[in-house]
């Protein structure tokens, strides 16, 4: 077999992404793991737990990472197939220095990767996985002796992790009188999400619960397009609500009793307000997020501090800024009292108990949050000059705006008087830059589109 060259475009910003043996070969992924192994020993660390999803790829790239990190000299404990959360969980709880998970989330099957954190769950930074990058393509790494190579064991924490879950919410037997459809998409939430459900006594019916890594039933991603049987069962059924996970059940989506998606915003608010009552706290939330978030909880004692879209950032901050809660706008959420990664089965068991407590159906919950209408538009723009457009714009904007009302901590966000904000954001992977708007009225958000996409052109025109 002739060695693979690595292509430099499979190493993103905060994972690493291809396409099986098209451009992420097992050859890829054994140079990852001893580059990542000589990096870790660089640092002082030398314990490992690889875990991974259920592609079809995905026992042999863990394999062939467990590989590379043995013949580096560090030790693995392996986690087998299994979810994101118990994967997550079995380095925190065994207090390993790194956590490696074979997985390409919600993408479609024939793509796979890896994604790298702390063992406390925290995702590697753009910095630390460039470092690992650098190492592959120059081809630094070290192999041992036979008598240096890292110890191998396997280890199972599924039932741990679902007690642990079960210690942290109860639910009396009459407790949660309603039905919640749970839609597993065929992914990594299949091997758990029910047992859980059942071992808190919520009554459930589940959607899709077997996994199959060709993803038959919908695409692993769950959009507002792709939980059309989602949402038809629980109107069907007249549930209280229902839930849909992603491929390796690190993102959840959740259906209101009437049929509609929630926003990653509403969700959020309906948790922070339970988990603010009676006390002060931080919430996080991403530059891309709504407005409902300062709206509905600073009058609630919450601090809204904004980070950059991403949810390595949402986990690292989390825990930096001793956070309530942590909203990432494409539906990842981290609760630090509970775990400090973000496990999506937390959210929908938090959702439930909310519904308990209030004595509410969740879209009498949702109907009591005020509506922002909220549009992107994506405007073309060469990768080789869009970063240089951005730039010029952040000038321009701070002299017309001030900088007391422009964030340019991720893109360039301004917050407007007239109730909304526009936000400027050149993407990481495609020649575009997205301008997203939000406004109190549709008058209002269809005027701010308007005015920055012009801004936004004009700079692209030079």
């Amino acid at each position: 077999m002739h060695e693979k060259e690595t292509p430099v475009h499979i190493f993103r910003a905060y994972d690493i992404r291809g396409i099986f043996n098209v451009d992420l070969y097992p050859e890829t992924i054994l140079k990852i793991g001893s580059a990542l192994g000589t990096y870790a020993k660089e640092r002082g660390e030398e314990n490992f737990v690889v875990g991974n999803d259920i592609r079809t790829s995905s026992p042999l790239l863990a394999h062939a990472l467990i590989s590379g990190l043995l013949a580096s000299g560090v030790n693995v404990t392996s986690v087998g197939t299994t979810s994101f959360g118990i994967c997550a969980f079995s380095g925190w709880r065994l207090k390993k220095d790194i956590t490696a998970y074979v997985t390409a989330s919600h993408l479609p099957p024939e793509w796979n990767g890896v994604k790298l954190y702390t063992g406390e769950g925290i995702g590697f930074s753009a910095e630390e996985n460039e470092a690992i990058r650098d190492r592959v393509l120059e081809g630094i790494e070290s192999t041992v002796s036979w008598d240096d190579v890292g110890t191998y064991h396997e280890v199972d924490l599924r039932e741990k992790y679902i007690a642990y879950i079960a210690g942290r919410f109860e639910f009396e037997r009459d407790g949660f009188k309603g039905e919640i459809v749970l839609d597993c998409g065929n992914g990594s939430m299949g091997l758990v999400a029910l047992d859980i459900m059942n071992c808190l006594n919520l009554k459930t019916d589940a959607l899709f619960l077997n996994p199959d890594p060709s993803f038959p039933n919908r695409p692993s991603e769950p959009t507002e397009e792709s939980l059309g049987v989602l949402k038809a069962e629980v109107w069907r059924k007249q549930a209280d609500f229902g839930v849909a996970f992603d491929g390796d059940g690190d993102r959840v989506a959740l259906i209101d009793d009437k049929g509609r998606l929630l926003s990653a915003e509403q969700c959020g608010v309906i948790i922070a307000k339970d988990l603010l009552e009676g006390r002060k706290g931080t919430i996080l939330a991403n530059v891309e997020c709504s407005m409902l978030i300062e709206r509905e909880l600073e009058k609630l004692g919450g601090t809204i501090e904004r980070i950059p879209v991403g949810h390595t950032f949402l986990t690292k901050e989390a825990s930096a800024r001793n956070a309530v809660l942590g909203i990432e706008s494409s539906g990842h959420y981290v609760i630090p009292s509970f775990f400090p990664f973000d496990d999506a089965m937390i959210i929908p068991l938090k959702i439930a108990e909310i519904v308990v407590k209030t004595g509410k159906r969740l879209s009498e919950l949702v109907e009591e949050l005020p509506m922002f209408p909220k549009e992107r538009k994506n405007i073309h723009c060469d990768d080789a000059i869009k970063f240089e457009v951005m730039c010029v714009l952040a000038e321009r904007l701070v002299n017309e705006y001030g900088a007391d009302r422009i964030n340019t901590l991720d893109g360039i966000r301004i917050d407007l008087k007239e109730g909304g904000w526009a936000l400027i954001r050149a993407s990481n992977t495609s020649p575009y830059i997205r301008v997203t708007v939000e406004g109190a009225t549709e008058e209002i958000k269809d005027r701010l589109l308007n005015k920055f996409v012009n801004v936004t052109e004009h700079a692209i025109r030079g």
